[in-house]
């Protein structure tokens, strides 16, 4: 029997810590956060909150179920394993949008019955499918009338931020997030933003303001003190009305940048004749069909399309990761109109040659992409050439990630000869002598049995379904 491991990125909240444990997922309670955990536990929020689908699902064990390596804390509470584990800095403007709206109707539910969360983090929300889902029930404390959201600078780096380069000034946040970890800092984007921006009340009050509270906080700590306890009481139907304002802000903010994109448009404007298209969902569906896979990785996903053809032959959940973030938009949203249950979807944003890497504390708070993306079947369809062809990587190491993602699969290979090869050559010297179809059956072989294969198009695309050695 394992013993239980304690989860890399828990050990901030005193409170409480997660662990794994024989597959499953708990948290320990200690004697720090008992009392807390009783009053939330013991008013019924709990239940309510799960029953709403704001809060994952929570279940108090008997001391005689409790991992031996947790005997001494005070409670040990289990949560069901979720699909897959997501960063902010992986979502597109819409996911981001949506985790940010979910935390504040959450935070109004709770207000209404007397709670509240005691923090702001993105990291305490994640995706099922396109569902987001808080995680973190010792977030959430009783309400103590007149306090202040001691969680809005936090929020507003986390969330609202991000949103706002988008938004206003059409940068997406993912790389900048991803080196910061703690979001888009405050001070910084009102370096950004233009002062024709600064003149809304709402930006004054959410990003210029707190801006200039910092520095003076900062050069004359004593003054700011004296400054928030004479500023009065924050009532409670105020913090509702602040929370709703922030809500209905952000649902009104899309991204500046919507306009056409190389790949967005790619599933409507291809090299595929649709007799060639319907062959390409023919080929995958079987493969689906045949594997019947628990978990489906879709690199290249697009705004979809496959990943919607993988569930419907039979796989039990796809995560799709995309470089274009106007194409994982789309896919989010598709999955809204066209997948009946909302959890088996989720895309995701990658660079695939600079995956996110392990990192934080100790370079073990947030998991890579490799360590969290071992999938039953990988679909790689017209992706290889983006990393082979735009990125100079030699074609062995190619196939080589794309086979430690998962043990069988579906690759598509995409010769020079190719419209979207040769508008990748156009700037540049062809420098790539080994890139042939020939090579790539070879290297392939070499590394895995090849049980099906479907020369695609006129222009010599070819589908490769493999199964490792």
């Amino acid at each position: 029997m394992s013993l239980a491991q304690r989860n890399r990125g828990s050990y901030r909240d005193p409170a409480g810590l997660i662990y794994e444990y024989n597959g499953q997922i708990y948290r320990a309670i200690h004697r720090f956060g008992s009392t807390s955990y009783e009053t939330v536990r013991n008013s019924g929020i709990l239940s309510k909150a799960i029953d709403e689908g704001f809060l994952v699902d929570c279940i108090e064990l008997p001391t005689t179920e409790w991992p031996a390596e947790l005997e001494t804390v005070s409670y040990v509470i289990e949560h069901p394993r979720l699909p897959y584990i997501s960063y902010p800095y992986e979502w597109s403007f819409s996911q981001l949008k949506a985790a940010a709206l979910h935390h504040l109707n959450f935070q109004l539910m709770l207000l209404e019955h007397g709670f509240k969360l005691t923090d702001a983090s993105a990291y305490n929300i994640q995706f099922v499918g396109v569902k987001p889902i808080f995680i973190d029930l010792l977030s959430i404390a009783p309400y103590v009338e007149g306090e202040f959201w001691l969680g809005h600078r936090q929020f507003c780096e986390q969330f609202l931020n991000p949103l706002l380069l988008r938004s206003e000034l059409g940068i997406t946040h993912n790389a900048w997030y991803r080196g910061a970890l703690e979001g888009i800092p405050t001070a910084s984007l009102s370096k950004l933003l233009p002062f024709h921006k600064k003149l809304s009340w709402k930006v004054f009050s959410h990003i210029l303001l707190p801006t200039r509270l910092e520095r003076q906080a900062a050069s004359s700590p004593e003054k700011a003190i004296a400054r928030v306890k004479a500023t009065g009481k924050f009532s409670k139907l105020a913090y509702a009305g602040f929370l709703t304002q922030l809500k209905n802000w952000i649902s009104t903010l899309h991204p500046l940048d919507t306009g056409k994109t190389t790949w967005a448009d790619y599933a409507k404007v291809n090299t595929y004749s649709d007799h060639e298209k319907n062959l390409k969902k023919q080929f995958v569906a079987d493969f689906i069909a045949k594997t019947r896979p628990e978990f489906v990785i879709d690199l290249g996903c697009n705004t979809g399309d496959y990943s919607i053809v993988a569930l419907e032959a039979g796989a039990g959940r796809v995560t799709g990761f995309d470089f274009d973030q106007h194409a994982i938009d789309m896919a989010f949203s598709r999955s809204y109109a066209e997948i009946a249950d909302k959890t088996r979807f989720l895309p995701l944003w990658l660079d695939a040659s600079n995956p996110s890497p392990d990192q934080g504390w100790m370079q073990q708070e947030r998991m890579g992409f490799q360590s969290r993306s071992k999938a039953n079947v990988l679909l790689a369809l017209a992706f290889e050439h983006h990393l082979a062809i735009a990125k100079n990587i030699p074609l062995e190491q190619v196939v080589d990630w794309l086979l430690s993602l998962a043990p069988q699969g579906v690759i598509e290979f995409v010769p020079k000869q190719d419209s979207t090869v040769q508008r990748m050559l156009a700037l540049r010297a062809d420098i790539f002598e080994a890139y042939t179809l020939e090579n790539f059956e070879k290297i392939l072989t070499a590394r895995a049995n090849i049980s099906a294969k479907l020369a695609l198009s006129t222009h010599g695309r070819v589908l490769f379904c493999y199964h490792a050695l």
